[in-house]
Formats: C-alpha cells, structure tokens, sequence
C-alpha cells in the first residue's frame, strides 16, 4: 500500500532533484562501456528513463538500442519494455550485448536468481548499481533512503543489502569479471550525497565469459578491470 495521496505527491517532488541527479551520473558512468550498434536491456526499467537518457546523451555510440523488462509494463514509456514472470527472462542466451540492473537486486526476494538471468541474455557486459553497507550507520541510513524513494509509489522494501566483501562473493559466484567497479559515487546534489551517497552507492561493470572461457581464479569479485573506492 502507497502513502496518503497529498503526502505521496510531496514526497515525489522532494525526490524529483535526487532522482534527476542519479540519472545523470547513471548515464555518465555507462556510456562509455557501450559500442556502436549494442543493444542494451533495462531490467526493471521502471517507466524506462534511464533507457531513453543513454540513447539521448550526446556521448551515445551510434545505433545503440535500448530496451526494458518489468514485471508489469506500465504502458507508454519512451522504450519498448517486454514483460516477464519474475523468474525467467522471455529471451534466449546472449539475446542482448548489454544488460543494466539499477537498483533493483535489493527489492528481489532471490537476488542470486536474477543476476544468473542477467548474465545469462547478456554476450558482453552486466552493470550492476545498487547499494551496500559501508560506513557509520549505513543500514539505518540506506533504509531510510530506499523507503523515502520508494513509499511514494507503494513499492516494498526489504531492507537487505550487501557489504562491499558480499558485493566481491556475489560478483565471483557468477563468474563475472569486472571491468570497472566503484565503491563510492557522487550520485546525488552534494548535500544529499553526503548522507544517501558516496560509501552506500555501489556499482560494478562486468564482464560475461566467452563460452568455453576458463572460469575466473580471482574469487574477489575484482577481476581484470579497475577498481575505484
């Protein structure tokens, strides 16, 4: 159930400059992994403006497509958006040359499912972004975050998240190899970010196996790429 109508519509326009803020540095910090001609899948795209905001972007390599996948599809969103049941994405192996999941792994009840879809549509790169526990009453504080954004529109929360350390196990598990990962980021207006952002902001760019490739020693979740704190 979503919050009182009045209180609600408040909430969304406090929220609007934080989420304009995150969607610029979202697009910043993927469009330089995509290539000319990729096409790109948006898991949980919600009303699908982060897809729409790549394709914009001055920086955007020439073709690239971009496509989203919900649950329930709202109607009119600015990208064409399949729907699925949950569990099994409605595309065969490496359908996509990207797939971004934003936000979205810590309202899954069985997030481990998830990435293996992800990794499974996926030929070249997963972006994962999502939040960790880090630093001084970093539960309380991205608790208090992820209820604030999502309260307004009814969408549970489950208030589980990942250190930096489950972050690597997670991204080992699934034999993904980072190309570019970041513990910190300036994802919103500075005084917000001193609170919301910086060490509770995750976000990793991964690399799928070729077929055949030898499987991952590293088990670090840090791969052959670079690291950012």
């Amino acid at each position: 159930m979503g919050l009182p109508t009045p209180f609600a519509s408040m909430m969304s326009a406090m929220h609007r400059p934080v989420y304009e803020s995150r969607l610029r540095e979202l697009v910043r910090r993927i469009i330089p992994h995509l290539q000319a001609e990729d096409r790109v899948l948006d898991v949980g795209c919600g009303n699908g403006t982060l897809g729409k905001a790549l394709m914009d972007s001055p920086g955007c390599p020439q073709g690239v497509r971009v496509e989203g996948l919900e649950r329930v599809v709202r109607g009119r969103e600015p990208i064409p958006v399949h729907a699925y049941d949950g569990k099994t994405m409605p595309f065969h192996a490496a359908a996509y040359d990207v797939v971004i999941v934003a936000d979205v792994l810590h309202h899954e009840e069985q997030p481990d499912r998830l990435i293996a879809e992800c990794a499974r549509v996926s030929r070249r790169l997963v972006v994962i972004k999502d939040h960790q526990i880090k630093g001084l009453l970093a539960q309380q504080r991205v608790s208090f975050m992820d209820w604030a954004a999502n309260a307004p529109y009814g969408v549970p929360c489950l208030y589980r998240y990942l250190t930096p350390q489950e972050w690597s196990a997670t991204l080992a598990r699934h034999d993904l190899r980072v190309v570019e990962r970041l513990d910190r980021m300036n994802l919103y207006p500075p005084g917000v970010n001193a609170v919301f952002g910086g060490n509770l902001q995750f976000m990793a760019v991964a690399r799928v196996p070729a077929a055949g490739e030898t499987p991952s020693r590293t088990g670090d979740g840090r791969g052959d790429g670079r690291a950012q704190a």
